[in-house]
């Protein structure tokens, strides 16, 4: 178009001579100039016209090179998403000894923050993480050493437990392999979803199954499973899935052969989801604690040496391996939910032996021992009102043995028990407006646990459940130095906002 501008103008100006002679008079003459200045200055402005359209264009060319970059750094950014969940809490525990200690805390606070993440690698492989920091209002410890009947902090329990500072522990952090060869097979590896497992979510008022073993294994660690799925046929039976699972318990590390030396305690088992159809649920686990040993490796060094020489158990040693099998069944009937569960453990000692009698004149006890537990809950949740109204019992035998030192009971884990505990609790789901998440969950928990223990030891398998009726038992434990706790109160109220 320029050119065809130029050549008419060019043209213009050739023939403005032959126009002036033909006209004869200067009057015209005139006129035409007046005309060619006009079209000259037309032409310069469509020229500069043309010029910033040019600029105008390239720039736009170049937002457009940007956003698409740009564009790629925001798809990018959408792979991750982020979500998680704030509970403050509020402990009130009392407890009596057997030889008439009384032990109380009237105000236990406490804050935890935990931030998940997910994000897929490829179409078939994705990874989830969640990070913790679990804290004590006003204190640098949760516990003193004045009777708390609690562990110090180790692998088995550094995100469940109330620690000494702020910071800030890797709760999970593992990798799927998902659809491999194209059939419904998976692979995981990393730190496992192994704590607040069914039916623990009932009492937790989140609903949505929180990991992958049943609450009786209640221990993060660090491991690998391999697992297929496949649906039933039966509308009524719905899906199916059965996975391998391995971890690691605890790392005996770098060692010689010249001193005493101790194995890696291992996990290892099957896990299956039955049936799973709507809320209806059915689900069995098995497996084996390969190594266990007489106490872990705590955090605090001086807690591993003052540990070992203070309870007797001296240095740490390998005692054998444990079968642990658990199932639960649970539905949901209208608004009324519903489960039942029982898990059984067997000891399987080597020389070292397991619940040991020091005062036994045949030495350490190499029998395998059998322990059993029953756990039973209901809850009726009154969708008008946002309540939820739950009560749960579960019983322990002598033997019982339970792997849940990430338990979520802040002083003893209910679920280890060798006895009773009852528990009444209600859900409050506040009404705080539109969900802004797809996660969001806001309510109150209120709820009370009564803990009444026939046995010695709840989830310890060094010593023998010595039982705490019996006359020549309990003459033992004050030979010992041992004042166990013979029941306990506990009251905790909770604030938590999922988002």
């Amino acid at each position: 178009m320029r050119k065809t501008i130029s050549a008419l103008a060019l043209a213009g100006l050739l023939a403005l001579p032959a126009m002036g002679v033909a006209g004869g008079g200067g009057a015209a003459n005139a006129d035409l100039e007046k005309k060619i200045e006009e079209l000259s200055r037309q032409l310069e402005e469509l020229k500069a016209a043309m010029a910033a359209q040019a600029e105008n264009v390239e720039s736009l060319s170049d937002n457009l090179d940007e956003m698409d970059a740009r564009s790629e750094e925001w798809d990018l950014a959408a792979r991750f998403k982020l979500y998680g969940d704030y509970r403050a809490r509020y402990d009130y525990y009392n407890a009596d000894s057997v030889f008439g200690r009384s032990i109380e805390n009237d105000s236990l606070l406490t804050n935890r923050f935990r931030l998940n993440m997910r994000v897929k690698a490829t179409e078939n492989v994705e990874f989830k993480g969640r990070m913790v920091m679990y804290k004590t209002w006003g204190n640098q410890s949760a516990f003193t050493s004045e009777g708390d009947p609690m562990y110090p902090v180790f692998d088995g329990n550094v995100t469940r437990t109330p620690i000494h500072d702020s910071a800030v522990y890797m709760d999970r952090a593992f990798v799927n392999w998902n659809n491999i060869a194209g059939i419904p097979m998976w692979f995981s590896i990393g730190r496992r979803p192994t704590t607040d497992g069914p039916p623990g979510q009932i009492r937790m008022g989140v609903d949505d199954r929180l990991a992958t073993p049943m609450a009786f294994m209640d221990w993060p660690f660090d491991g690998l499973s391999l697992g297929y799925a496949w649906n039933w046929g039966a509308e009524a039976m719905g899906t199916s899935r059965m996975r391998f699972c391995y971890g690691r318990g605890f790392e005996a590390g770098l060692l010689d052969d010249v001193g005493s030396t101790i194995d890696d305690m291992d996990f290892a088992g099957l896990s299956w989801d039955i049936m799973k159809k709507g809320d209806r649920f059915a689900y069995i686990q098995s497996f084996m604690a390969f190594n266990l040993i007489n106490y872990p490796n705590f955090q605090d060094p001086i807690v591993n040496s003052a540990f070992g020489e203070m309870s007797g158990m001296g240095e740490r040693m390998n005692l054998g391996n444990v079968l642990h099998t658990s199932a639960v069944y649970m539905d949901k009937i209208a608004g009324f939910n519903y489960f039942i569960s029982g898990g059984w453990s067997q000891s399987q000692p080597d020389a070292s032996g397991m619940f040991n009698d020091p005062f036994s004149m045949a030495g350490p006890n190499t029998s395998d021992e059998d322990g059993y537990s029953i756990y039973l809950g209901i809850r009726y949740d009154l969708d008008e009102a946002g309540l939820k109204f739950g009560a749960e019992w579960n019983y322990g035998s002598e033997y019982w043995l339970a792997m849940s030192p990430g338990h979520d009971d802040i002083y003893q884990s209910k679920l280890a028990t060798r006895g009773n505990v009852f528990e009444l609790y209600t859900i409050w789901d506040l009404p705080t407006g539109e969900a802004i998440s797809k996660y969001a969950q806001t309510f109150i928990r209120l709820g009370y646990q009564h803990y009444e223990y026939d046995y010695f030891g709840s989830g310890n398998w060094n010593l023998a459940p010595y039982d705490l009726s019996d006359s020549a038992d309990l003459a033992k434990l004050q030979m010992m130095g041992q004042d166990p706790v013979e029941s306990a109160d506990q009251v905790y109220l909770t604030f938590e906002a999922f988002f």
